[in-house]
């Protein structure tokens, strides 16, 4: 029997058979560029009428939102959910309650647990035991058995059970004849290789970014070109096989480079970009503070870098905004620097902190910044549309761009609370969700 998960607190669940939702200010980057204001009207878990004719119709329950934003439900392309195996951490629950609470009606989840999601079972098991959650799972299945990147997962059987992307992600796939063979073997399935670029040998000990702040700081560093020199063999190689490949977190102003001549040339390579690698604010000079909520892979680059990534996300180059969302438990964070795990949470502040750093200082407009979390991860993953158009399912974030609030640890619904952003005060949340069939508000 599925499980029935409890709401996040503070949200509730309304099911009826119709629903129209009033006043909405729509922002559908499928559809249009412009934000237009409409009504909608839901059947059946359907978009059944737009506009003048959603209001003739009669609804079980009607929504004013009051002006309030609509837009296609957004998809989060890099989560990390911990089970099996590091419950401690987060569970498919906490993980799932914590992304409807940011406003996604789905997310892919990474497959580094215990065991690792290398195989059909494991998977299924764990799609099933996410079945009945508001929030939708994909998963991103092993590349290699184990993440051990010697032996190639069961391809055909992952893609079977509707897994369409794979990666070692945390544990690069050093051996290049192995991504040649899964991306080639994987492209007749229409699985994508998620390439975690990060050459090990160049990296060795490091746990910020190689700067003359690891100098000063005394730390040992990750230097840029240790990503840079992944993302061009993993480009070289899809290229040379007319395969698609996606370079998660990149970081880096010349990966970025890469990336945009790479496509420029033809190449099927996408990127996303993390909301922590884009935030002007979190360099490797606040390590200073040698707070280990800092402390990610990769790791906070220089502001030239993060620059970079504005302009790429600015001129379509990174097509995606991921929260690589990766918990640990606060004594696991309580430690030095260099001995601390790499990753923060990122789900419920991810709006919040794009909207921020991104559409109010006009980097990006509004609409350009919901295709990062909407058209942008779909396309990437090669998974179908979820436009608001009649016909369609409805699967639909509601949010405020201009609700102004501050980021509490304390009170996130992620089992952790390893954040940068405490303290923090954002601009723009989500509301509400619609997905399954149900309303979900806060």
């Amino acid at each position: 029997m599925a499980k029935a998960f409890p709401l996040p607190d503070g949200w509730q669940e309304k099911h009826a058979d119709s629903l129209l939702l009033k006043n909405v200010k729509l922002c559908d980057p499928f559809v249009s560029t412009d934000i237009g204001k409409t009504d909608i009207y839901i059947k059946d878990g359907t978009i059944a009428a737009l506009g003048g004719e959603a209001l003739q119709q009669k609804a079980d329950e009607v929504v004013d939102l009051n002006g309030k934003f609509v837009s296609p439900g957004w998809f989060d392309l890099h989560v990390h959910l911990r089970e099996p195996g590091f419950e401690y951490k987060e569970t498919v629950e906490t993980g799932l309650n914590s992304a409807l609470a940011g406003g996604f009606t789905g997310v892919a989840c990474m497959p580094n647990t215990e065991p690792a999601l290398d195989n059909a079972a494991v998977v299924k098991w764990l799609l099933d035991t996410a079945k009945t959650h508001p929030v939708g799972l994909s998963v991103i299945a092993a590349a290699t058995k184990d993440r051990a990147g010697k032996e190639l997962t069961e391809l055909a059987d992952l893609a079977s059970i509707g897994v369409r992307g794979v990666s070692d992600d945390g544990a690069p796939v050093a051996d290049s004849g192995m991504v040649r063979r899964i991306m080639e073997y994987g492209s007749t399935f229409g699985i994508v290789f998620f390439s975690h670029a990060e050459e090990k040998s160049l990296v060795g000990k490091g746990v910020m970014n190689e700067s003359v702040w690891s100098t000063t700081l005394g730390l040992p560093g990750m230097p840029t070109v240790a990503e840079d020199v992944m993302v061009s063999r993993d480009i070289l190689l899809a290229e040379y096989l007319d395969c698609r490949v996606h370079i998660c977190h990149i970081s880096s102003a010349r990966s970025v480079e890469l990336v945009r001549e790479a496509q420029r040339r033809g190449v099927k390579v996408t990127c996303e970009a993390t909301p922590h690698h884009f935030t002007l604010s979190l360099t490797d000079s606040a390590i200073e503070s040698f707070s280990t909520d800092l402390k990610m892979n990769p790791p906070l680059r220089s502001e030239k870098d993060v620059r970079a990534i504005h302009d790429g996300l600015r001129d379509g180059t990174i097509s995606c905004i991921a929260t690589d969302h990766a918990p640990h438990a606060p004594e696991e964070k309580e430690l030095e620097f260099e001995y601390a795990p790499f990753g923060i949470v990122g789900l419920e502040t991810a709006f919040g902190v794009a909207n921020t750093e991104l559409v109010k200082p006009k980097i990006l407009s509004l609409t350009q910044t919901i295709e990062k979390f909407t058209k942008g991860p779909r396309i990437a993953l090669g998974i179908p549309e979820n436009s608001v158009k009649v016909g369609n399912p409805a699967e639909l974030t509601i949010f405020d761009p201009d609700f102004v609030w501050t980021v509490d640890k304390f009170h996130l619904h992620s089992k952790s609370r390893n954040t940068p952003f405490h303290g923090c005060e954002l601009i723009g949340k989500a509301f509400g969700t619609v997905n399954k069939g149900c309303y979900y508000f806060v």
